[in-house]
């Protein structure tokens, strides 16, 4: 026997009665869906990361915690003062490297799909030159404050790398031209005898031809000598320099080599304020270990030390004071590192900043953020409004010099505390921008880069931390 045949009529109000349901399950979810995407575009709209491959331990530790320290000590005085960057809030992930290559690799593969990414800044010449290919090609920005390669100065070829402050040529220049005015002028050069002894590694390697070139144009002889990794052994470097009878040596060091040097001078009778240090020997964690064998001591900077600027005592007051500073001992506050970290602080959030004010007070995409670094003017009466004045002088970055003006300082330890002992003084441009030219568009070449243009530099695309 077979069932009775449903009627038409029944047969059309169940289908209307279903499809009222499919409707409003369907539209339910359509309205999940796009809650979902609304709340998640709200979360990553007020928000700017900054992921971090920091390194707190291991032989570089104080370096890293110092430099990051003061990085996230700037970003949590803008979020806690101004309420992030007209409204978009500064964040941060923290990824360890412990100074290592592959380590810092790692740390950008798992982070560089965070969303919202402003800008890379490892603070390592090794990790920072394995990451521009990979950062081209995500088009986010690249930091190299004070290191990294040197032709990346060229934006032409180099669009999203800047070795902001000084790269390593424009520091030797600005290390020759001191040098020669304790001489009583460039000329003096002439006839004397500089060691450099230098870090084993890519960084301390990378201003040997520098060196040679300056000798054959100021007329100096020059020594180079390497310390092998770490450098907690000089003996043999320094009884070569004590033979050789250097009228000054240029420490190109890193960590625990930089006191080891100047112990060593000592143990042979070296003066130390003979020995001029690079921009990475010249911290306190370089001078205190070595006691009294580093007064006197002087060292190139593009930031002073010192706390009493009025961002140092915004970031006591609002930071420190709230319980949120990142400095586990806050007697580094105001050291060459933290300093150094807060300038840099300073120069990625001016680029957001600047940013912003052509696309919008919003979250930015990294290339936006490059546009941004690519239009870095602070003049000095801006650094004094940010209340860095003294702290460090300018920055002036164009499309095609991502560095800046390349000022230094150089300061003396006095044995307690470090005093600046020069006015700012400029690199001989006029030479080094052909020899980096040299170097980037022979770079473009075998990469198959086509140089850019001002035009290209306008133009702004997506990056991929913004998909």
């Amino acid at each position: 026997m077979y069932p009775t045949p449903p009627k038409l009529g029944d047969i059309v109000n169940r289908l209307r009665s279903t499809s009222i349901k499919l409707t409003q399950v369907s539209l339910l979810a359509g309205l999940t869906f796009a809650f979902t995407n609304f709340c998640a575009s709200l979360a990553q709209a007020d928000e700017q990361n900054f992921p971090l491959q920091s390194y707190r331990v291991g032989p570089y530790a104080a370096g890293g915690t110092g430099f990051f320290g003061g990085f996230i000590d700037y970003m949590n005085l803008i979020n806690i003062r101004d309420g992030g960057v007209n409204g978009v809030k500064l964040t941060w992930e923290e990824g360890e490297t412990q100074y290592e290559v592959e380590r810092g690799v790692e740390v950008y593969e798992r982070f560089k799909t965070l969303p919202a990414i402003a800008a890379w800044n490892p603070l390592s010449v090794g990790i920072a030159y394995a990451m521009i290919d990979r950062i081209t090609q995500d088009k986010v920005p690249l930091i190299t404050v004070n290191h990294g390669r040197t032709d990346s100065t060229d934006g032409r070829v180099f669009p999203y790398v800047f070795p902001l402050l000084l790269n390593p040529y424009s520091e030797t220049s600005g290390i020759i031209k001191f040098i020669g005015s304790k001489l009583g002028g460039i000329d003096n050069l002439k006839g004397k005898k500089i060691v450099v002894l230098y870090h084993g590694s890519p960084y301390g390697k990378e201003t040997i031809p520098i060196y040679e070139l300056l000798a054959q144009k100021y007329g100096f002889t020059v020594q180079q000598i390497e310390v092998p990794h770490p450098g907690n052994e000089q003996q043999s470097q320094w009884l070569t320099i004590r033979q050789a009878k250097p009228d000054y040596v240029v420490l190109r060091g890193w960590g625990v080599m930089n006191p080891v040097a100047l112990k060593t001078a000592q143990k042979v009778g070296f003066p130390s304020d003979h020995i001029i240090g690079n921009v990475w020997s010249n911290s306190e964690e370089d001078v205190i270990p070595a006691g009294n064998a580093a007064k006197g001591y002087i060292a190139i900077t593009t930031q002073a030390s010192g706390s009493q600027y009025p961002v140092l005592q915004e970031i006591i007051k609002t930071v420190y004071g709230a319980g949120k500073g990142n400095l586990q001992d806050k007697n580094r506050i105001g050291s060459v590192y933290h300093n150094l970290g807060i300038v840099n602080g300073i120069l990625n959030v001016e680029a957001v900043r600047i940013a912003q004010e052509k696309f919008g007070h919003r979250t930015l995409t990294g290339d936006e953020v490059r546009w941004g670094f690519e239009h870095l003017r602070l003049d000095p009466d801006r650094v004094a409004a940010l209340g860095a004045k003294d702290l460090f002088h300018s920055i002036n970055v164009t499309w095609d010099n991502h560095e800046g003006d390349g000022l230094v300082t150089f300061q003396q330890w006095e044995g307690t505390k470090w005093k600046v002992v020069s006015d700012w003084i400029a690199p001989d441009w006029a030479l080094l921008r052909p020899i980096i030219e040299k170097s980037s568009t022979a770079y473009a070449a075998e990469h198959k880069i086509k140089l850019r243009t001002a035009a290209d530099a306008e133009e702004v695309g997506n990056s991929v931390a913004s998909k």
